[in-house]
C-alpha cells in the first residue's frame, strides 16, 4: 500500500524525500522480521502472560475462558485404541445436560432387553440386567443439540442414528460381553454420572495404545466413548466385543 500511495507523487520530488521513503520501507521490513522471529512482540491489553504471536496459547486461553463462563471443562478427544477403533471425547456433555437426560428418562425406566437374533424382536435375558428407556429422536432442543454433536463427532448424519437410549446400572448389574449386531456400525456411550468404583466399559479383545490385550474405559460424567463395531470394509470387527 505504501508503494502504491507514493507512486502518485510527482516525479520531480527531491532526493531527500526519496531517501526518507526508502528508510521508512527498510525500517518497516526490519520490524516485520523481528515480529516473525519472536524477538519483538506487540503489547497486549488482555493482561495475559502469553506472547502475542503464540497462536496456540491464544486459542487455549479463549477456550479456557469460554469453558469457565459456561461452568464446564474444555472438550478434547483421545484415541484409546485402533483395534477396535475407539475414541473418548472428554467433556462431551455438560453437567446440566447429563442431569437433564436423567430427569427425562427416570419416570420411564424399565428392565433392559436384548434383540433375538432369530426374530429380531426384543426379549428378556439374564445377560443384561440393567434398566433403561429410549428417547424419541429430536424430541426437544437439548436432545437435538446433542444429536447434532454426535453427528459432528462421528461424521454420521443424524437421520442415520437411533434415538438416545438411557441406561441405569445398580450395584451388581451387568451386560455381559457382546457384539452390536444388525446394522449398528458404531456406538457412542455417554456417561451421565460419576461412580466411586466399577462401571467400566470393557473390551476384552482390544489392543490399546500400548498394544496390551484388553481395554477398560472408566466412566466419567460428561465423557463420550465412540467405538466402531465394523471394520472399514464393513466386516464385523472381532475386537469390538464389549460389556
Amino acid at each position: 500500500m505504501a508503494k502504491a500511495r507514493y507512486s502518485r507523487f510527482p516525479s520531480r520530488k527531491s532526493n531527500s524525500s526519496t531517501m526518507i521513503f526508502t528508510m521508512l520501507l527498510m525500517f518497516t521490513f526490519v520490524i516485520l522480521i523481528l515480529l516473525a522471529l519472536g524477538i519483538l512482540s506487540i503489547p497486549s491489553n488482555s493482561g495475559g502472560s502469553g506472547k502475542a504471536h503464540d497462536l496456540s496459547n491464544i486459542v487455549h486461553n479463549q477456550a479456557d475462558s469460554s469453558a469457565e463462563d459456561q461452568g464446564k471443562s474444555e472438550p478434547w478427544a483421545e484415541v484409546i485404541s485402533w483395534e477396535p477403533r475407539a475414541f473418548v471425547y472428554h467433556n462431551f456433555l455438560s453437567k446440566e445436560e447429563c442431569e437433564y437426560l436423567i430427569s427425562l428418562a427416570k419416570p420411564h425406566m424399565v428392565k433392559s432387553t436384548v434383540v433375538d437374533s432369530e426374530t429380531g424382536k426384543s426379549k428378556d435375558s439374564r445377560v443384561r440386567t440393567s434398566s433403561g428407556t429410549f428417547l424419541a429422536r429430536g424430541r426437544d432442543k437439548v436432545v437435538r443439540e446433542i444429536e447434532k454433536r454426535i453427528a459432528d463427532f462421528t461424521f454420521i448424519p443424524v437421520e442415520h442414528g437411533e434415538g438416545l437410549q438411557i441406561l441405569h446400572y445398580e450395584v451388581g448389574q451387568k451386560y455381559e460381553p457382546h457384539f452390536n449386531g444388525g446394522q449398528r456400525i458404531a456406538t457412542i456411550l455417554m456417561y451421565l454420572s460419576d461412580v466411586e468404583e466399577g462401571g467400566e466399559t470393557v473390551f476384552p479383545s482390544a489392543k490399546g495404545n500400548y498394544r496390551k490385550k484388553g481395554l477398560s474405559v472408566k466412566p466419567k460424567m460428561g465423557d463420550a466413548l465412540l467405538f466402531w463395531s465394523m471394520k472399514p470394509d464393513a466386516s464385523l470387527d472381532p475386537s469390538s466385543l464389549h460389556g
